[in-house]
């Protein structure tokens, strides 16, 4: 009489326990980092430009704000540059469209778009008095616990993916602006004058808002252009940051530096202490056809 045949099925009445296991056969069915696809360095840095483009434009609008309340800044200026940034992110934005379209259908995308442009414009002026004395009863120090808060949570909750084409929003990316133009605003509420409360409040909407959704369609562009949007973002804010401080400088090129390219060395040098070990009791995954 023939030995019966151990086979790994439920359904059958087979005369083994139902802890046996076939000798040898636990052993040699262990895998180790079966699914495991190694970094390299370059790639790295170069996806970690997009964080590092954001903290980037987050330093901008800090050296803004500060210069605007030292008064080292005129509000028009302010005025001017945000309006000007508008319409050539809005031009950027046209040229990087490689989806060829109905021309009815882009007509009316950019009649959208410039509806809804003025209504902003007009919002935000008539909203300038009420926003300057929103915090006049909280102290200073509160206003900027919370701006800072809000700034992290904007920076941890912003979503780095590149957007190729129409893509909808995430819940985490639509809070991550949410908690910007919130600090936003209650950084404006400390200015003396109705225009610079305006003209900040403007900046904070192209910032946080526009900008983004421009970065991450630029994402999909040639490296050489990522790199110097980078360098030309980071530039820009060391060089505004060192107008109103000797230590900001420092510690914005610190974390940019970290961001961009210790952080992608540290991650690489983590992968050789990945050891997942995958065996006969991982769970069963259904191949569907």
């Amino acid at each position: 009489m023939t030995e019966e045949k151990w086979e790994k099925v439920l359904w059958k009445q087979q005369p083994f326990p139902d802890n046996y296991v076939p000798k040898g056969l636990f052993l040699s069915s262990l895998r180790r980092n079966p699914n495991f696809r190694p970094y390299s360095y370059w790639p790295l840095v170069f996806l970690s430009c997009a964080i590092t483009q954001h903290l980037a434009s987050v330093a901008i609008f800090v050296s803004a704000f500060t210069m605007l309340k030292d008064r080292i800044l005129d509000p028009r200026v302010l005025l001017w540059v945000s309006i000007t940034g508008f319409f050539l992110g809005y031009l950027a934005w046209e040229i990087s469209t490689h989806a060829v379209s109905e021309r009815a259908r882009r007509r009316e995308d950019r009649m959208r778009a410039v509806k809804a442009s003025i209504l902003l414009f007009l919002a935000l002026m008539c909203l300038a008095p009420v926003l300057r004395t929103l915090t006049a009863a909280t102290s200073s120090d509160s206003i900027w616990a919370m701006a800072a808060g809000l700034f992290i949570l904007n920076a941890l909750l912003a979503d780095y993916t590149p957007m190729p084409g129409h893509a909808r929003e995430r819940l985490t990316s639509v809070l991550s602006t949410n908690a910007a133009i919130s600090s936003s605003v209650v950084l404006a509420s400390r200015l003396a004058h109705d225009l610079a409360v305006f003209a900040l409040t403007l900046f904070a909407v192209e910032v946080f808002a526009l900008f983004p959704m421009l970065r991450r369609r630029l994402q999909t562009s040639p490296a050489p252009l990522q790199a110097g949007l980078t360098m030309a973002l980071v530039l820009f804010a060391l060089g505004l940051s060192a107008r109103v401080s000797t230590v900001a400088p420092w510690l914005y090129a610190a974390i940019f530096a970290f961001v961009t390219f210790a952080a992608p060395a540290m991650l690489v040098w983590a992968q050789q202490y990945k050891n997942e070990i995958r065996g006969q009791w991982d769970v069963a995954v259904p191949k569907v056809k």
